[in-house]
């Protein structure tokens, strides 16, 4: 619920007149549905998809949510003819008696404050780390190894059968660092992991190499909602949504079934590939922890 407060924005605050954050607004809006295209398109058929639905479904969030535009922490919306701007009447916002909309900090502190320290602190110690590269992706291969045929985690047939696949995890050394990876190892694929990540370990064990650890930031945005800024929202998204891709081309599953050529890391020219994308996405998804970071510092500032 929106609140209203006999204070204007800030002196720090910038203010954005109507004609600029209607014209945000309504470019964040037309990028995210491209973004989303195929899956609304495809969730109007009633039809699944192996690969992408991971980005709706494990980050559960639609895509009239990310169509919708926040400013951001340390951003005012002035009013027009027509009143205030819309998000007066969304949550953790308020009003002040200029008609100029804001985050309502104190409001957003008191419901998330944990959250942005545990964000502030994940985000900020995972950066700080060098890329660890070497995993090759086996965290998807752990997750079927020695498991019966049928019962695999995603819908899709393996790529080099059941021995096939069991002879690749029981060929290389896994050392996962993503607790919600090892999660979902088999019983068998547990002791093979030299790491054994929880929960209390998350933040010292996270690093930028790993590619779940870089599809969440884009979770990491979302749990801090109006706070964030939008463009920063959808290009954790759009980063996510490339990542997810690579992770089940290098994963034991067949996914040329979606036009997609695997990247076959029990070969050296498939470890060579994979390794040149996770520096790559490391560089990108530290950037996006960079400018989480100032958002959270920036809410105890505010």
């Amino acid at each position: 619920m929106s609140t209203t407060t006999p204070a204007t924005a800030p002196a720090d605050v910038v203010v954005l007149p109507p004609a600029t954050w209607r014209a945000a607004a309504d470019a964040h809006a037309a990028r995210a549905d491209a973004l989303t295209a195929g899956h609304r398109a495809r969730r109007s058929r009633h039809e699944r998809h192996a690969i992408e639905d991971f980005l709706y479904e494990y980050y559960p969030t639609r895509p009239a949510q990310l169509r919708r535009w926040h400013p951001g922490v340390g951003v005012a919306l002035a009013p027009d003819a027509d009143g205030p701007a819309p998000h007066t009447a969304w949550r953790w916002y308020r009003t002040g008696d200029d008609g100029t909309v804001t985050l309502d900090v104190p409001a957003f502190l008191a419901a998330r404050g944990d959250a942005v320290r545990f964000v502030a602190g994940l985000v900020g110690a995972t950066a700080s780390r060098p890329t660890a590269t070497g995993c090759f992706g086996l965290h998807e291969w752990a997750m079927v190894y020695r498991e019966d045929d049928g019962e695999h985690r995603h819908p899709l047939p393996l790529r080099l059968g059941r021995a096939g696949t069991d002879a690749v995890v029981e060929g290389h050394r896994i050392r996962c660092t993503h607790v919600d990876a090892f999660r979902f190892f088999t019983p068998a694929a547990v002791p093979r992991n030299t790491l054994q990540p929880t929960r209390a370990t998350q933040v010292a064990l996270e690093q930028p190499g790993c590619l779940h650890a870089n599809m969440d930031v884009y979770k990491w945005c979302l749990k801090l909602g109006p706070a964030v800024p939008g463009d920063l929202v959808l290009d954790a998204f759009e980063l996510a949504r490339e990542i997810r891709l690579v992770d089940m081309r290098a994963s034991p599953y067949d996914v040329r079934g979606y036009d997609l050529d695997p990247i076959a890391i029990e070969t050296p020219d498939g470890k060579a590939d994979y390794v040149r994308r996770q520096r790559a996405f490391a560089v990108r998804a530290n950037a996006l922890r960079s400018r989480l970071l100032a958002v959270c510092e920036a809410l105890p500032a505010a």
